[in-house]
């Protein structure tokens, strides 16, 4: 873990812009017998231009959070409290949680877009990366014309970092990494002002995966929406991140500038996720989350 290459991370904080999407007490239950609680009383605020990482080990309630930030939730997953709040460029405040037909229509992939976990793998097989693509503009940029979509498709594709004479190609044709470049592609098809991203490399090999991070990243200093970040790589947030947030067991325990985070973790979970990572020299330990080893908090 070498967090300190990072500049808007452990070497100093950044100013931060206004908010962008704030999340207040939001909680959220499969109704399922007997009912889950994934997510109890969950509250964040993604400013402007930020990267916010979301950590916490697998079943914590990442993605379930997510999902409801982007209204995505479906049967048995219900929103049972709480509010979201997209903070339109416009000056708009917008209530996520009322939102429905064409104006939720509008909200997703135009005003917040995702890159889903395994996103890789979720390309239609038996469709061109071109047919892909201009799907997007299709549903939502309806007046757009043939050539203006194919000019904006080949833009998305060079914009990724892929050849854009790969339009004409199927996901069997592609790596890994350039189906996951695709699916970034997608998601920045109409210009949003927040990415949510999941585990966005999730099945990569540390090469590519590096080189996804770093695209990320570039794309988000020349385009400048907001991103959450979202992974069980504690050391991969604080290395990337402006803040982040951590997550256990349905709730945000602990908030905080990335330099925080690393330098003075005060949740005893922060501190164990920390401590998980092999060290290159000294015995190893074994991570056990037990109500003793988090102060009760588990």
């Amino acid at each position: 873990m070498n967090p300190t290459n990072n500049p808007n991370g452990v070497n100093g904080a950044v100013a931060l812009g206004e908010p962008v999407l704030t999340a207040r007490d939001v909680s959220i239950e499969y109704e399922v017998d007997p009912p889950v609680k994934a997510v109890r009383g969950a509250s964040i605020t993604l400013h402007r231009g930020e990267i916010l990482g979301l950590a916490g080990e697998s079943g914590c309630g990442k993605t379930t959070l997510a999902y409801g930030l982007n209204r995505l939730l479906k049967a048995p997953a219900l929103m049972t409290g709480g509010e979201v709040v997209f903070h339109d460029a416009s000056g708009a405040d917008i209530d996520v949680v009322a939102l429905d037909g064409e104006s939720l229509r509008k909200y997703r992939w135009d005003k917040v877009s995702m890159v889903f976990q395994g996103s890789m793998n979720s390309l239609n097989p038996v469709m061109s990366v071109r047919k892909q693509l201009a799907d997007v503009f299709l549903t939502h940029r309806p007046a757009m014309k043939r050539a203006e979509r194919e000019a904006r498709c080949a833009e998305l594709l060079s914009l990724v970092g892929v050849d854009p004479a790969r339009l004409s190609s199927f996901p069997h044709e592609l790596s890994g990494g350039m189906r996951q470049r695709v699916m970034i592609a997608m998601a920045l098809a109409l210009d949003p002002q927040v990415m949510i991203m999941d585990e966005p490399t999730t099945a990569l090999d540390v090469v590519v995966q590096r080189g996804i991070i770093r695209e990320i990243m570039r794309l988000r200093e020349r385009l400048g929406f907001a991103v959450i970040f979202i992974t069980h790589d504690l050391p991969l947030l604080i290395e990337i991140s402006d803040r982040i947030a951590i997550m256990l067991d349905g709730e945000i325990v602990e908030q905080g500038a990335s330099e925080q985070i690393y330098r003075a973790p005060g949740h005893p979970y922060t501190r164990r996720l920390l401590s998980s990572f092999p060290s290159l020299r000294g015995e190893r330990g074994d991570f056990i989350r037990t109500g003793a080893a988090m102060g009760g908090a588990a």
